[in-house]
């Protein structure tokens, strides 16, 4: 929050939004977008109505009380304005934001603003499952602060160095059916094997232009709208130190 800076749009998923939070947004003259279930009473007479938007009133919740006073925040009702979205699914969404001008922001504009938080949860899936960030070599705080910045450096450098790839597929791809974006998962690996390479090389113009080939063949189309059923039943996947992967 101390990076959010006036007029920026905060988008928050489920399980995000409470008051406290809210009103800390707005005290930064700042704007949120916010999926919500219907734990608030205003809220559920809203899903009840059937109406697409409407202004409500929230009012301060007990649970925020403690923290509105350790922020200094204001504890008087806040003003949202309430969106209904209509999934393909069935499935119903309500969003809440600060954005009331109807004019400027028009419901139409909501289905896709909140669905922009999927390249976030895309990174998300990234670290957890393809570069394995909580899998550690080691328990003592060191080596787990290596593991880590070591893994966040390589997503980043891997994502640097496939930009310029990806300039390169998208020219390639105006003509054809879809899209075309670069397979994260190969860019990894194929990082993976170079990564140390490049700081031990004198020359590394050749590795460079090897992986950059590399990045613009192995692509994946973009399919919009594209959607599979969520497994709730997935457990969480646990990582032993005394079985390590061969890489």
């Amino acid at each position: 929050m101390e990076h959010v800076k006036a007029n920026d749009l905060i988008l928050l998923d489920r399980g995000y939004p409470a008051f406290w939070l809210f009103a800390l947004i707005l005290s930064r003259q700042a704007h949120f977008c916010a999926r919500v279930k219907s734990h608030w009473k205003q809220i559920r007479k809203f899903s009840n109505s059937g109406k697409r938007e409407g202004i409500i009133s929230l009012p301060m919740s007990l649970a925020s009380i403690e923290q509105c006073k350790a922020l200094n925040l204001p504890i008087s009702p806040i003003q949202v304005r309430a969106i209904r979205i209509e999934l393909a699914s069935g499935e119903t969404e309500i969003l809440l934001t600060s954005l009331m001008d109807k004019d400027l922001y028009p419901h139409e504009i909501f289905k896709e603003l909140y669905h922009l938080r999927w390249t976030v949860e895309e990174n998300y899936k990234t670290a957890k499952c393809r570069i394995e960030i909580e899998n550690f070599s080691g328990k003592s705080v060191e080596s787990v602060y290596q593991d880590f910045h070591a893994k966040v450096f390589a997503m980043n450098l891997t994502a640097a160095m496939t930009h310029p790839a990806q300039d390169v597929i998208s020219g390639q791809c105006e003509q054809k059916k879809h899209l075309y974006r670069i397979n994260v998962t190969q860019a990894l690996s194929k990082m993976k094997d170079s990564l140390v390479l490049l700081f031990i090389r004198s020359n590394i113009m050749e590795l460079l232009s090897k992986l950059h080939c590399l990045f613009i063949a192995t692509i994946e189309p973009i399919r919009p709208g594209r959607k599979y059923p969520r497994k709730h039943s997935v457990q969480k996947r646990g990582f032993f130190p005394c079985y390590k992967s061969i890489r």
